[in-house]
């Protein structure tokens, strides 16, 4: 399992865009806050770390994960973003609706992206328990909210050149 090996948030090899000329939007579910607030807080670092204007980054609160999609939606509809960054925490439960909530939004996020040809990134953990979503919010494993704000910098550079 390769985040058993690093840090996941480790960018070191790669040259991130400048993301000083885009606008962005970032949809947070507020289930789960403890470890989506280390979410959020690690997108707008990794947003800010390489040039976002902090005029430049609005966050849209949801109710969980699964009003991420109707979230970016939104925001996509009624503002002008060159990428847009969902970010929730869906922890595995004795029942199914862990796997019927992932895959709605996991389709759902990609949905929006081809409704409005926008980058719109799948910052969600879906994880087996509360201990691997900490790992990956800031924990051992870094943060995956700094990785979906490195994610939607570089796809808002990339679509900039079509």
């Amino acid at each position: 399992m390769a985040s058993s090996i690093k840090n996941l948030s480790d960018f070191s090899h790669i040259q991130v865009a400048d993301a000083s000329p885009f606008k962005f939007a970032i949809v947070v579910a507020q289930w789960n806050a403890e470890i989506t607030g280390a979410l959020l807080n690690g997108a707008i670092s990794g947003l800010e770390k390489h040039g976002a204007k902090e005029g430049n980054i609005e966050v849209i609160e949801v109710p969980g994960s699964f009003e991420l999609t109707s979230g970016a939606d939104l925001a996509l509809r009624n503002q002008s973003f060159d990428a847009v960054i969902c970010l929730g925490c869906v922890i595995q439960g004795e029942t199914r609706h862990f796997d019927f909530i992932c895959h709605a939004v996991a389709n759902g996020v990609s949905n929006v992206a081809l409704k409005y040809n926008k980058p719109v990134i799948f910052g969600v953990l879906t994880t087996d328990n509360v201990q691997q979503a900490l790992d990956r919010a800031g924990g051992k494993h870094g943060n995956k909210g700094e990785e979906a704000a490195i994610t939607a910098i570089q796809m808002a550079a990339i679509a900039k050149k079509f």
